[in-house]
């Protein structure tokens, strides 16, 4: 009875430390998991601020081997920090492995393996440096940690969700103008001008459209300027309208969310996200 009774017991702690725990590292409206999201956000700000200097320091100067210590040691304390906070979420997730294959628990991943694929890669000749500026640059993906901590994200999320059929329609006309146009300047100023294949020209058009202009390939026609000046022309709709397109749907979110915090007293809308209390009656609001 006594056996039974004491694995109950332990049973029960262990299930109040997860729900602790993810309330810890989930929950972005108690002061504690607001804390810790600030204190996580910094320390992936700051691994990223070290990444960019050691790069910078590397490449310019020659650092002596107690310099490249201090970044050594540096990585392996961001890396023992983030391994641990990885852990405790999966651990405290309801379903661990539903977390583990999620876009941030591929991300959280992502930002540990760097410094222990190191210590597993052979250190031979160019392997070794390549391995080495490959993880590197995987360890900037740190800098993503830090959109889990802006709260604004899930509305942004949603207002693209929601515009996912206009987007989808807007840039499948676009693409179908790419090729179209790309198939035109083959045909008007073909190999002797660049455009050698149409992939080539293809490329062109998007360089073209997105008013980048890079002038690695220019056309010399007088009927291909025709064609470039009108896709630099659609090339101020790429902007404009998917731009368009996310604010209304980022406008209609808020709008929902400021709506949806009701006064239980006098059961009146349109607060804003701060607000704490009813701007009519005075009552204390709900949380978001």
């Amino acid at each position: 009875m006594m056996p039974a009774l004491l694995v109950c017991e332990v049973t029960v702690l262990i299930t109040t430390a997860r729900k602790r725990m993810y309330h810890l590292l989930f929950d972005q409206r108690t002061h504690s998991g607001r804390r810790f999201e600030a204190f996580c956000g910094l320390f992936a700000l700051l691994s990223v601020i070290a990444v960019f200097v050691e790069s910078g320091l590397g490449t310019q100067y020659h650092l002596t081997y107690d310099e490249w210590k201090l970044f050594v040691y540096l990585e392996i304390g961001f890396t023992l920090l983030f391994t641990l906070e990885y852990i405790l979420r999966v651990l405290c997730w309801p379903n661990p492995r539903k977390y583990v294959f999620s876009f941030w628990g591929f991300i959280d991943l992502a930002t540990i393996l760097p410094l222990y694929v190191l210590w597993l890669w052979p250190e031979i000749g160019v392997n070794y440096v390549f391995a080495w500026r490959a993880m590197r640059a995987i360890r900037v993906l740190r800098i993503l940690k830090l959109l889990r901590y802006m709260p604004t994200l899930h509305s942004l999320w949603q207002a693209v969700f929601n515009a996912r059929h206009q987007l989808i329609l807007f840039y499948a006309f676009i693409l179908i103008v790419m090729v179209v146009a790309g198939g035109l300047m083959y045909g008007i100023e073909g190999p002797p001008n660049g455009f050698t294949t149409l992939s080539t020209s293809v490329y062109w058009a998007v360089v073209t459209v997105t008013t980048v202009g890079y002038g690695d390939i220019t056309p010399h026609t007088g009927p291909g300027r025709m064609v470039a000046s009108i896709l630099i022309l659609i090339g101020y709709s790429v902007i404009a309208i998917p731009t368009g397109i996310i604010t209304a749907h980022l406008t209609n979110e808020f709008q929902k969310q400021r709506n949806a915090r009701l006064c239980p007293n006098c059961h009146k809308g349109n607060h804003d996200e701060e607000a704490r209390f009813c701007k009519s009656c005075g009552s204390a609001l709900p949380k978001l």
